[in-house]
């Protein structure tokens, strides 16, 4: 089961009720982090959730309301325990940013490694059992969004197994692993498995103008996690200005992608009530939400 989670869905400033936007996603016990605000520890905490099974943490960018929480975090990851490594990605100066942050946690039972992302050419990699596909978005600082995909192998035919030739030995490591082999010959997991289906997938894109890439990374996507700083048509020059995005915006790129669902998050501190403006963003995608902190929802594969 692949499980989303909001912690938070304000941007620039912690609210009392809405904390600053972080995403947590979680499959089999593991933990994916997008974001790192001030306080997002607290939230953790508050959805039920723990710090010692998160295997990375990913940053969109280097603005403070993103990667502030960061030290306290690893700190309280320290103290719960944790010695295995902790990935780290986010945009190229991530190891300086977050070293000049650790002045004040500087010691940890456990190592960092860093994965920077060049924004220009962003390749695939693989954190907490998930496939994160990184991308670039248009925002006052480089700034990336993030498609996490949990793949899901193809159907086990015994029938293909059998016109294959492939020993009833390796039926089942075949299942769990590209190959396998016995008395000398190797075989391959396409002679047992159907192609691989459709997995599940959550795509992140906070900060940010409207870019194609958020539509075609989203393309199909269960979850779409997407800013809707402002919901005022007339805020759409400071939007521009800021490298934001009205909710309207992100429901037509949602629409575009023909993404299965739509979050909204990341919103001003000026707007309180961001609900007054949803039925402008349902006009292009019904199914538009608007994102309160502690959403969670478990995505199941779909046949």
């Amino acid at each position: 089961m692949f499980r989303a989670t909001l912690l938070g869905t304000g941007g620039m400033l912690p609210l009392k009720r809405r904390a600053l936007a972080s995403a947590m996603l979680s499959v089999n016990g593991r933990h994916l982090l997008i974001d790192c605000g001030e306080g997002t520890q607290v939230q953790v905490r508050e959805c039920g959730l723990r710090f010692k099974p998160i295997d990375a943490i990913l940053i969109t960018h280097f603005h403070g309301d993103h990667i502030s929480g960061l030290p306290g975090l690893l700190l309280s990851m320290g103290n719960q325990g944790r010695e295995a490594p902790l990935l780290l990605a986010g945009p190229p100066g991530l190891e300086s940013v977050v070293n000049h942050l650790r002045v004040i946690a500087p010691d940890l039972p456990f190592a960092l490694r860093f994965h920077e992302i060049d924004p220009r050419a962003p390749q695939p990699f693989v954190a907490a059992g998930l496939t994160v596909s990184p991308f670039a978005l248009q925002h006052a600082l480089p700034c990336l969004g993030y498609r996490a995909e949990l793949p899901r192998p193809g159907r086990f035919l015994p029938e293909r197994a059998r016109e294959n030739g492939v020993p009833v030995a390796l039926w089942s490591a075949l299942q769990r692993q590209p190959e396998a082999s016995l008395n000398g010959v190797t075989y391959t997991r396409d002679q047992v498995l159907t192609p691989p289906r459709r997995g599940i997938s959550v795509v992140y894109a906070t900060d940010t103008r409207p870019v194609d890439a958020i539509a075609d990374m989203a393309r199909d996507c269960d979850l779409l996690i997407a800013e809707g700083m402002f919901g005022d048509p007339e805020k759409l020059p400071r939007a521009r200005e800021s490298g934001h995005m009205l909710m309207e915006e992100a429901a037509a790129l949602a629409a575009r992608a023909g993404a299965r669902r739509l979050w909204l998050t990341h919103f001003s501190p000026a707007m309180p009530e961001p609900e007054a403006w949803l039925d402008r963003a349902r006009a292009l995608y019904p199914g538009a939400v608007i994102g309160q902190d502690g959403m969670t929802v478990d995505l199941p594969f779909v046949d």
